[in-house]
């Protein structure tokens, strides 16, 4: 039987991001490798100033590197103009924030439904699968709802279903439970655990032990370098069928 290979989500070759000239200049990533496999679930951590920010808005496609090279699913990304680096952004990267960064005076499934509108869905078929992702975080009774009327782990389900509804190749997640509750942060690392056993690939930004425990891998940054790179699969995460 044929193997056929598959090609690494994320590729970070010598990556370089110098800010400010002269005196004032200031090295946020010093010459940073990584490669992350489809289905891999990492945390990225470090202190402030770790470049850990910058590593995450280069990976995002919401910034560009002074030298070196990113491959996000095979796509140069030095090669983009600003236009088509938005069109890669929206179809193969699905990002959950913080401040979940929901539209306040739309429902849920207007919010889950807004990234397929920019990749122009049609109509009938955004609906259809922004009900379908809101199931699948289990707020297939909240469809209706606007942000003010959903708790704040809710809030962060519907960003979540928002991230995974056009099917991106990465899931990007900067400090995903910093707003929330015990309970709520909880619930999400449940749900991130679920999406990575179906087979997404997650990249998570904390500074959290609690988070980057429920990662299979996980990096630390120091000076704008990797100074840990620890697989830590099955150390965490209960084995599908196991109840945690």
């Amino acid at each position: 039987m044929t193997v056929v290979a598959t090609r690494p989500v994320i590729e970070v070759r010598s990556l370089r991001k110098t800010y400010g000239l002269g005196d004032t200049e200031v090295h946020a990533l010093a010459g940073v490798d990584l490669v992350v496999e489809k289905g891999d679930y990492i945390a990225i951590m470090g202190a402030s100033g770790s470049g850990k920010s910058t590593l995450m808005n280069i990976i995002g496609c919401l910034d560009v590197p002074t030298t070196g090279q990113y491959l996000l699913d095979g796509v140069d990304t030095r090669r983009l103009d600003e236009r088509r680096q938005a069109l890669v952004r929206n179809r193969k990267i699905g990002f959950i924030f913080q401040s979940f960064n929901l539209i306040a005076r739309t429902t849920a499934l207007a919010n889950v439904e807004l990234p397929m509108a920019y990749a122009g869905v049609k109509a009938a078929d955004r609906r259809s699968r922004a009900q379908a992702a809101l199931e699948r975080v289990g707020l297939g009774e909240r469809l209706d709802h606007i942000p003010s009327q959903l708790s704040g782990g809710q809030q962060q389900r519907v960003a979540v279903a928002r991230a995974i509804v056009t099917n991106p190749v990465l899931l990007l997640a900067d400090e995903p439970t910093g707003a929330l509750d015990s309970k709520s942060t909880a619930d999400i690392l449940d749900l991130f655990d679920d999406l990575s056993r179906a087979g997404r690939t997650l990249c998570v930004i904390t500074h959290e032990d609690e988070v980057a425990a429920r990662a299979k891998r996980v990096i630390r940054l120091r000076d704008g370098q990797i100074v840990m790179d620890e697989r830590v699969a099955g150390i965490h995460q209960p084995p599908p069928g196991v109840a945690r």
